[in-house]
């Protein structure tokens, strides 16, 4: 049985004490020479709007880290580096803070193409690398990667089954889906599965074996012509559509088919920027996706008083600076994470050794602020059972509708 969203999760935290948030440390002022963490992130391109939210937890994460005693005793300093979304950079300038720079740790940067790129240059320079997002769970196999936000080993599994689970739930479930997928590597692969291995299905197949009639739409990324693809929807007028995409594609898609005065009964979509949907209004009500954290009233209830305190820094700090969505949610919940599982890995090897901080976090795991004890397996990649939820856009804004047991609102229904 699959860990039970965030009642299991937040109940771990509560019972660790918190003991690797950066708010648990001794209170004496860091001295001496900083460690440097080096990373990217898409603070520019078509993965800013997400960037942003990263870049901001980052920034909360350290301030808090430094303001408690830093890391080993010494102040934290973070270099991050505008990738603008752009995968070769991603090398490039990952081989230049190691190389050149020489920092002394790294975690990643957003986005599943850039975190494979990353993981590479941390390969074969032996860093340990935390990472925010990638869910591509079959191609992250470097042992000393550490993921701050799992969907499980199988997340071309998990999904599917999770959202067809919720939506049968409805007193009138869907019968026809459409898929558009964006065709970046977590995305593709949570539709299709591994190519050529019928034993690792996706979207796709998941849901012809559980009934459905599926059109499958595809569309390369950087899209921003919506309008043919809006045309295919419409014309197959699914009571589910399904957009397994990135940052802002469900607006793209949403204003598309609004112009030819249509809308879907049901959409999912699987990895949005939170804030530009809600800016859409009702074009957007009924929007799912999924959830690793959303700070409500009755989840925050569950967590030390400190997490409040995150979300509420988070959000001042995101007001100041115009993002248009505020809340400390999934993509700042799986920042916190990876920054957690950094420092775990740290303060348990004692050093700066990346090799040491590895292997602290395979023996000893990570206890993070979110989503409780962590434990790292590298015969699943280092994926650890999800506390993966959905979320759904009501009445202008995001809440937790799934599991049932973990919701803060019933799912709607189209």
């Amino acid at each position: 049985m699959r860990t039970r969203f965030w009642a299991a999760s937040a109940a771990a935290a509560l019972a660790i004490g918190l003991a690797s948030g950066a708010g648990a440390r001794a209170s004496t002022a860091p001295s001496g020479e900083p460690i440097v963490v080096g990373s990217t992130l898409s603070l520019t391109g078509a993965f800013g709007a997400t960037g942003v939210i990263h870049r901001i937890a980052g920034e909360l994460y350290v301030d808090r880290l430094n303001d408690s005693g830093g890391l080993l005793g010494r102040p934290v300093e973070w270099r991050v580096l505008d990738d603008e979304s752009d995968q070769a950079q991603v090398t490039q300038l990952y081989e230049r803070l190691i190389s050149q720079e020489e920092v002394d740790l790294i975690i990643g940067p957003y986005a599943t193409p850039n975190i494979l790129s990353a993981v590479a240059v941390a390969e074969r320079h032996g860093y340990t690398m935390p990472q925010h997002t990638a869910v591509l769970a079959p191609l992250l196999g470097y042992d000393c990667q550490f993921p701050g936000w799992s969907i499980g080993p199988e997340p071309n599994s998990y999904v599917p089954n999770m959202l067809l689970d919720a939506v049968e739930s409805l007193p009138e479930p869907p019968q026809t889906i459409v898929v558009a997928t964006n065709q970046n590597g977590s995305t593709d692969f949570v539709t299709r599965g591994l190519p050529d291995d019928d034993s690792d299905p996706g979207m796709l197949s998941i849901a012809e074996e559980r009934g459905y009639a599926v059109v499958d739409i595809a569309y390369p990324p950087g899209t921003t012509d919506w309008a043919p693809i809006a045309a295919q929807i419409r014309d197959a007028e699914p009571d589910l559509l399904v957009n397994n995409g990135l940052g802002v594609d469900p607006v793209g898609l949403l204003e598309a088919m609004a112009v030819l005065d249509y809308s879907p009964p049901l959409m999912f979509s699987l990895f949005p920027a939170p804030g530009p949907p809600l800016g859409l209004g009702d074009l957007a009500e009924g929007l799912l996706s999924v959830s690793l954290f959303e700070p409500n009233e009755g989840v925050l209830e569950q967590y030390d008083p400190e997490v409040s305190e995150i979300v509420g820094e988070f959000q001042s700090r995101a007001e100041a600076e115009g993002v248009p969505y505020t809340v400390f949610e999934t993509q700042a919940a799986a920042s916190w994470n990876a920054w957690d599982i950094l420092v775990a890995g740290v303060e348990g090897a004692g050093s700066l050794d990346q090799q040491e901080i590895c292997d602290a976090l395979h023996e000893s795991g990570a206890d993070t602020t979110i989503s409780g004890r962590l434990e790292f397996d590298p015969e699943v990649n280092n994926f650890w059972p999800s506390t993966q939820g959905l979320k759904q856009i009501q009445d202008g804004d995001w809440v937790t509708v799934w599991p049932a047991d973990a919701a803060a609102a019933e799912l709607r229904g189209p």
